[in-house]
């Protein structure tokens, strides 16, 4: 009976979410399985991966043929590495301490690197972000400066306009007192 190790997927159309199972090869792929090892959820940045290290490690000695896709997600959690250093302590190249303590050094360098990864991210992305508020603070400083040169126009307009009907009241006030003076004065 082949055994492979695989993907199973879930979740609906556009948002994938997959568990990492164990099942016969003959099965379909949404099928039936013998264990399940661990998840992943490809649409989340950085794509989450929870793995049973002990399980996943267990099924590949014993020959559980992985999909590729499942290989390099055992290569990213260090399944394929703790494989290679053990074949080494079977060898007799070294022990089994100085395995474990050349993979717990991968697990952290592999850490570090993918925090400073995402430290630098976030900081672009903040870099991105007080750019484009910048760029926007600029664009509402013009906005407002020709909304402030529409009010001065319209002002001066409607000052222009309340100016000419004053100016000819007044005319037309004073022409009846001449008037009436020079009817006063005959």
């Amino acid at each position: 009976m082949p055994t492979k190790m695989r993907l199973q997927r879930y979740g609906k159309k556009g948002k994938p979410f997959y568990h990492i199972v164990i099942a016969d090869g003959r099965a379909p792929r949404d099928g039936r399985f013998i264990e399940k090892i661990g998840t992943y959820n490809p649409v989340a940045k950085p794509a989450e991966i929870v793995l049973d290290f002990a399980k996943a490690y267990d099924w590949f000695v014993k020959g559980a043929d992985p999909t590729p896709t499942v290989k390099t997600i055992l290569s990213d959690k260090g399944v394929l590495y703790y494989n290679h250093l053990m074949k080494g302590v079977a060898k007799g190249a070294f022990t089994k301490e100085v395995a474990e303590v050349r993979f717990n050094e991968w697990v952290d360098a592999k850490e570090t690197k993918k925090t400073s990864v995402v430290k630098s991210e976030e900081l672009t992305e903040k870099e991105a972000n007080k750019k484009r508020l910048a760029e926007e603070v600029k664009i509402n400083e013009a906005r407002a400066a020709e909304i402030a040169k529409k009010r001065e126009k319209a002002l001066a307009v409607a000052e222009e306009v309340s100016e000419e009907p004053v100016a000819e009241t007044d005319a037309d006030v004073e022409a009846p007192a001449e008037t009436s003076e020079e009817a006063a004065a005959e």
